[in-house]
């Protein structure tokens, strides 16, 4: 008979990058983190896809419990129906699963956007429904549980019209959790429906109270704005402003958008700002094929990813931009911004760094080699937010590299004409382990990588699959130190 897991208690990987900043960082020793485990072997595996189409797709993120129970969205046919299942962290063994009649909202891109999923610190699940509701269950951890479900427009108008809501009302975001259990997305709607709901944000509070705004009225225009499809809500350190980003409904051309600082009581509008490329200086791409969510670094500053405005000039490399708080002092931004989130590293883990910024940030860094000026070099990169360089393609300023890890896997073969291309770096968000000061990252050469801060060296790997070239993909830590990653469509649990 085989002993029991081991009782783990520890801090929760709670949502996508993890917390409500979108950080991605793991916790200290004092908040009570376990340092991440060797890459030594694949524990467990779980499909998150028992469909997987021929289109590209982005996967939800897992989530951990503190009592390591491991969360996931699992997409069960090609249309894109959903269930949600809990598995042992210590064996992969199924605790439960629970069904969802979430609906994915219809993207422009051609890209199967993530469901996501997030916890409350008190422990409650929350998944997205159809029609614009939500599922909750409370105690993940244990086998029992009846899932509840909220409205944030009401139960009752939902029930009197649900057909209705469910074709018009779609949640197109991942949703975030603050700090005291209110929970907030976005939401995309098509139709007219009883509730007069346009698209928008909402908030539904821990005591079950709804609220939502327009998103045109929030940006102060009457005509059409969506809610960023994928661009999961964040807040601020003290979780008062909630950030989210809105994208314009064109005609013709590429959509642009603003990013937004709400009241997270009231929903009340802040401030706005438009998203700019900063080469061009004209209104940058907003696109529903990305993931890239709002970021909020430990000093408030606010980061966020766009595509070029003048596509592809920039090798479809995109930028991240760069905000204070209030967001009405734009700051340097990054040199790669397409789908992707920045994770928070400690300036301190970085053995070569000598300046004075607390944190760094690690961002994807490839420079595609399907473009005419991309020369395949594909990268990863640690970036001082607050010192400056020139941009390699386009010569304007942009964060200063503090190191960069070039794919050690050549790529030559599908670019004859590129000798130097390796594979891309397949990251939407990564997962930064300030214990050991490392950060792990998928590649799409079929491995996980142990990048060490201390070195700037690659550590460790291990073999995930073949190499596939697929959608780019979150990684995890759970309390015990697990490392999770998708590739292929598959969970792998991986520990000493």
């Amino acid at each position: 008979m085989s002993p029991p897991p081991p009782v783990i208690t520890g801090p929760a990987w709670s949502g996508f990058a993890r917390d409500q900043q979108h950080s991605a960082l793991g916790s200290s020793v004092a908040q009570g983190g376990a340092a991440a485990q060797s890459l030594n072997r694949i524990i467990w595996t779980s499909s998150v896809d028992l469909a997987p189409p021929a289109t590209p797709i982005h996967y939800g993120s897992p989530l951990v419990s503190g009592h390591n129970t491991v969360i996931v969205p699992v997409k069960t046919s090609t249309s894109g129906s959903f269930v949600v299942q809990a598995r042992n962290g210590f064996d992969g063994s199924l605790t439960w699963t629970a069904s969802t009649d979430y609906v994915l909202p219809t993207t422009s891109g051609g890209w199967i956007p993530p469901m996501g999923a997030t916890m409350t610190p008190a422990g409650r699940l929350v998944w997205p429904g159809s029609g614009g509701k939500v599922f909750y269950r409370d105690n993940p951890d244990s086998s029992s549980g009846s899932p509840q479900t909220g409205v944030f427009y009401g139960a009752s108008v939902y029930s009197a019209a649900a057909a209705s809501f469910d074709a018009s009302v779609f949640i197109n975001s991942p949703i975030t959790s603050d700090a005291s259990g209110n929970i907030f997305f976005g939401f995309l709607v098509t139709a007219s429906n009883p509730a007069n709901l346009v698209s928008g944000f909402a908030r539904i509070g821990a005591d079950g109270t709804g609220s939502w705004v327009a998103a045109n009225a929030a940006l102060g225009v009457s005509t059409p704005i969506n809610s960023a499809t994928n661009a999961a809500p964040a807040l601020s350190p003290d979780g008062k402003t909630l950030y989210v980003a809105v994208a314009t409904v064109p005609t013709s051309g590429n959509p642009s958008g603003n990013l937004m600082a709400l009241d997270s009581t009231t929903l009340a509008t802040k401030s706005s700002t438009p998203l700019i490329d900063p080469f061009t200086l004209a209104p940058a791409w907003v696109t529903d094929s990305s993931t890239s969510s709002p970021m909020v670094g430990p000093d408030g500053d606010v980061y966020f990813g766009v595509l070029e405005s003048n596509f592809p000039a920039h090798n479809d490399r995109g930028w991240l931009l760069h905000f204070d708080a209030t967001l009405t002092v734009a700051k340097t931004p990054g040199s790669f911004g397409w789908d992707n989130t920045p994770s928070v590293v400690p300036a301190g883990i970085v053995g070569s760094y000598s300046g004075t910024s607390a944190y760094l940030l690690l961002t994807k860094y490839n420079n595609y080699a399907d473009f005419p000026m991309g020369d395949g070099l594909n990268r990863m990169a640690i970036l001082d937010p607050n010192q400056t360089e020139s941009d390699p393609v386009e010569g304007n300023p942009v964060m200063k590299e503090v190191i960069t890890l070039l794919g050690p896997t050549s790529d030559a073969a599908a670019f004859p004409t590129k000798p130097g291309a390796v594979k891309e770096w397949c990251v939407n968000t990564a997962a930064v382990d300030p214990i050991s000061g490392s950060v792990f990252v998928n590649s799409e050469d079929g491995f996980l990588y142990r990048w060490d801060m201390s070195t700037g060296k690659i550590a460790q790997r291990i073999q995930l699959d073949s190499g596939f070239a697929q959608a780019y993909t979150p990684t995890a830590l759970g309390p015990d130190g697990s490392v999770y990653a998708i590739n292929e469509g598959i969970l792998h649990a991986i520990r000493n």
